[in-house]
């Protein structure tokens, strides 16, 4: 056998390496896509630096900077480009970034917060050491206060601010060097330079108080203007790390060993890397389960909080679906391993929520752009406001330029959306309902029209038995019999009946394609369970399945079951306003009778894909904005083309990833509780906004007609950014 190419190993090993954090959508060799943890980011112009810096290497095919989340998702070709030359590239501008693996940047993390701390520490500290210095010159009477003395206190406080510029107030230089370097105006800029000038004209006029800079020195301002910024910025950044702990949460659920049933009889302890599909493994009371997959034996309760939201333990049985990160609460589980590794429901909640974190909304991109011509037009009206009152009033010149610097600093306007935004999404989350496309918050606010599939959304996914009966024979009896074959046949219909019953002693067992089961007891009768008209020469009209051997006929109806709270989430879509169709592809009779349940007075039976996407571009095309609500099975047209587009649940949704939300609860409720919080998220966003307009508005001219001195403006400035921030959060309530 011929040794592969060195190349080839090293290709390999570089995946390897990448895995933990890097998906590849075009297959192994391909463009890969990387999500990093960014530290030292302080606003939204930040991105745009980032993202500038990335696009110049070669073998990067686009990088995408969520200013809110601080997350970073590169589309590379590792093949041309080192993971090492990455981190440099970011670190030569100024900023450090970490793999997106829990471990590493968990302590990212933990640094950036425990700076962040101690630069607010130093701030807050000495802004109250330098105003309790300058409190005498505000509150002596005339003559109270000695000249000598005055002059000491100020130089107290020019001690003191020292610190504040040199350490705290350390983010906002960096931040405007790298804005201005990179030929950018981002909101740093109009900060850094008003604390510049602002120390440098105290500065001046403590050593020189007959100088052109005139007496006035301003140190409390700029401490207190410093401290205010750094605790706005506290919050923020304390929004971004709660985002990235949720998905820390998800992605660490999974065990790092699991327990693997050998044919022996025997077991043996390996990673989860290591199971494939078909394997059995047995999840302990108080264990996580390693993989996707479908109780064999043992019943038990398991929490699935960390995956739906849903805090009451769930009951499972022989048959029901087990997924990876859920615990197992009591008693030992055998599970027949389905989905491994990347195929998981846990990784794949994992995937979509990096996708929706590591986005940049299109509204927080125009924001930028705003934010950096409106910089530009603060810095020329600072200069000609400085200009203007230095013929009018010198000594008042560099405190009315400081001021509008100050009070006119684009901070709320380029948080306004991220803060919003990464709000509701993580409001959602804790619903289960995951978005994987932050722009579809936008477009549920103009939804008029829910369209449902019927199997796998409005209905449960299987089948129940709701009634049987049987002439001249023991119905009850020949139901246990009727499990047992049922047992041993994989089609829906079968495994509805047989509910985890044990497979009986039959012989000669035999699917019959379109018909049914049949098999020879121990007497050697031949059975038949299926189809009625295959099952007896006279069959029954009401019933949905036959189970017999000659006269001896048991009827048995099969019907779907609405989700628990499908009505409940109809009647509330109808008390928002809102249409709701059924569209199915189910025969006539089963869906009109599970549109009289729930209310649904629209609705479109034996409707195929084809038949599907006409009918929903036909509402379109009267103006109706849709959402989509299916299981995305053979969903996938009619899902690509509506408006909005939510799956459910099923595991076929975490490979594919088309929809702009996957319900991973499968709580119907979630829908129009998302709807409401879209238009709630629009409220604030408007809110956040409108308030950062009239806060300028206002105050602008205040600063330029010399009536709002920087300490006022410094107030004003991170109080907004601060009323932003807490505006948004009222979002995580819902």
């Amino acid at each position: 056998m011929s040794a592969s190419p060195p190349g080839l190993h090293a290709a390999d090993a570089s995946a390897q390496a990448l895995a933990p954090f890097t998906t590849w959508p075009d297959g192994p060799g391909g463009v890969a896509l990387s999500q990093f943890q960014v530290a030292g980011m302080h606003c939204a112009a930040c991105s745009g630096l980032i993202e500038a810096a990335l696009l110049k290497l070669p073998g990067v095919a686009g990088a995408s900077v969520n200013p809110a989340s601080a997350r970073l998702a590169l589309r590379w070709r590792p093949a041309q480009l080192a993971l090492a030359d990455v981190l440099a590239a970011l670190q030569s501008i100024g900023y450090r970034a970490s793999p997106d693996v829990a471990a590493p940047a968990r302590e990212l993390r933990r640094r950036e917060k425990r700076q962040a701390l101690w630069r607010l520490f130093v701030a807050g500290f000495l802004m109250m050491q330098v105003m309790m210095m300058a409190t005498p010159a505000y509150v002596a009477e005339a003559g109270e206060l000695s000249a000598d003395l005055a002059q000491l206190l100020r130089w107290g406080s020019w001690v003191m601010t020292l610190p504040v510029m040199a350490f705290a107030a350390g983010p906002f230089f960096s931040g405007a060097w790298r804005q201005l370097r990179a030929g950018r105006l981002g909101m740093d800029v109009p900060v850094a330079l008003g604390i510049a000038v602002t120390f440098v004209a105290s500065t001046g006029a403590l050593f020189d108080p007959q100088g052109p800079l005139g007496h006035e020195v301003y140190f409390d301002s700029l401490t207190m203007f410093v401290a205010l910024l750094l605790l706005a910025r506290w919050f923020e950044l304390g929004a971004r790390h709660r985002a990235a702990e949720a998905l820390e949460a998800v992605a660490g659920a999974l065990p790092t060993v699991a327990e693997r049933l050998l044919d022996d009889g025997g077991s043996e302890r390996v990673p989860p890397e290591a199971l494939c599909v078909g394997d059995r493994i047995r999840v302990a009371a108080g264990e996580a389960f390693a993989a996707d997959g479908a109780v064999l034996a043992g019943q038990g309760f398991v929490n699935e909080a960390l995956l739906t939201g849903e805090s009451a333990p769930v009951a499972k049985a022989v048959g029901d679906a087990v997924v990876a990160g859920s615990i197992n609460l009591d008693g030992p589980l055998v599970v027949a391993v389905q989905r491994v590794g990347a195929d998981t429901t846990a990784q794949g909640i994992v995937r979509l929520m990096q996708q929706a974190q590591s986005q940049r909304p299109l509204a927080s991109g125009v924001l930028d752009r705003v934010a950096a011509g409106f910089t530009a037009v603060v810095l020329l009206l600072a200069l000609g406001a400085g200009l203007a009152w230095w013929w009018i009033e010198p000594s008042r010149a560099v405190a009315v330029a400081v001021a509008v610097l100050i009070v006119t600093c684009p901070c709320a306007l380029t948080l306004a959306a991220p803060a919003a935004w990464l709000t509701a999404s993580g409001a959602l989350a804790r619903r289960g309902l995951l978005l994987a496309d932050l722009s579809a918050l936008e477009r549920l606010c103009q939804v008029d029209t829910v369209v449902f599939d019927k199997t796998g959304t409005l209905s449960e996914d299987r089948l129940l038995l709701r009634r049987h009966w049987a002439q001249g024979a023991d119905a009850d009896a020949l139901l246990a019999v009727a499990r047992s074959l049922a047992a041993l046949s994989r089609h829906p219909h079968a495994q509805a009946l047989a509910d985890g019953a044990p497979a009986g002693a039959w012989h000669d067992v035999r699917e019959v394609a379109g018909r049914g089961v049949e098999a020879r007891d121990a007497t050697g009768q031949l059975w038949r369970l299926g189809a009625p008209g295959w099952v007896s020469t006279a069959p029954d009209p009401a019933a949905r399945l036959a189970f017999g051997c000659g006269d001896c006929v048991l009827w048995l109806d099969l019907a779907e079951a609405p989700r628990v709270d499908a009505a409940e989430a109809v009647q509330a879509l109808k008390a928002q306003g809102r249409r709701v169709r059924l569209l199915s592809g189910d025969q006539p009779a089963a869906v009109s009778n599970m549109a009289a349940r729930l209310e649904i007075a629209h609705w479109q039976a034996g409707a195929t894909p084809e038949t599907k996407l006409a009918a929903v571009r036909d509402w379109q095309g009267r103006g109706e904005r849709v959402l989509m609500v299916g299981d995305g099975i053979n969903d996938a047209p009619v899902l690509a083309a509506a408006d909005v587009r939510i799956a459910m649940g099923q595991g076929a949704m975490l490979a594919r990833g088309a929809a702009d939300a996957l319900l991973v609860s499968n709580r119907l409720t979630a829908v129009p509780q998302a709807l409401a919080l879209a238009r709630k998220t629009r409220r604030v966003l408007r809110q956040n906004l409108a308030w950062a307009a009239l806060y300028n508005l206002a105050c602008v001219p205040l600063a330029l007609a010399g009536l709002l001195p920087p300490l006022a403006a410094g107030i004003g400035m991170a109080a907004s950014s601060l009323l932003v921030v807490l505006n948004a959060q009222r979002l995580a309530r819902g």
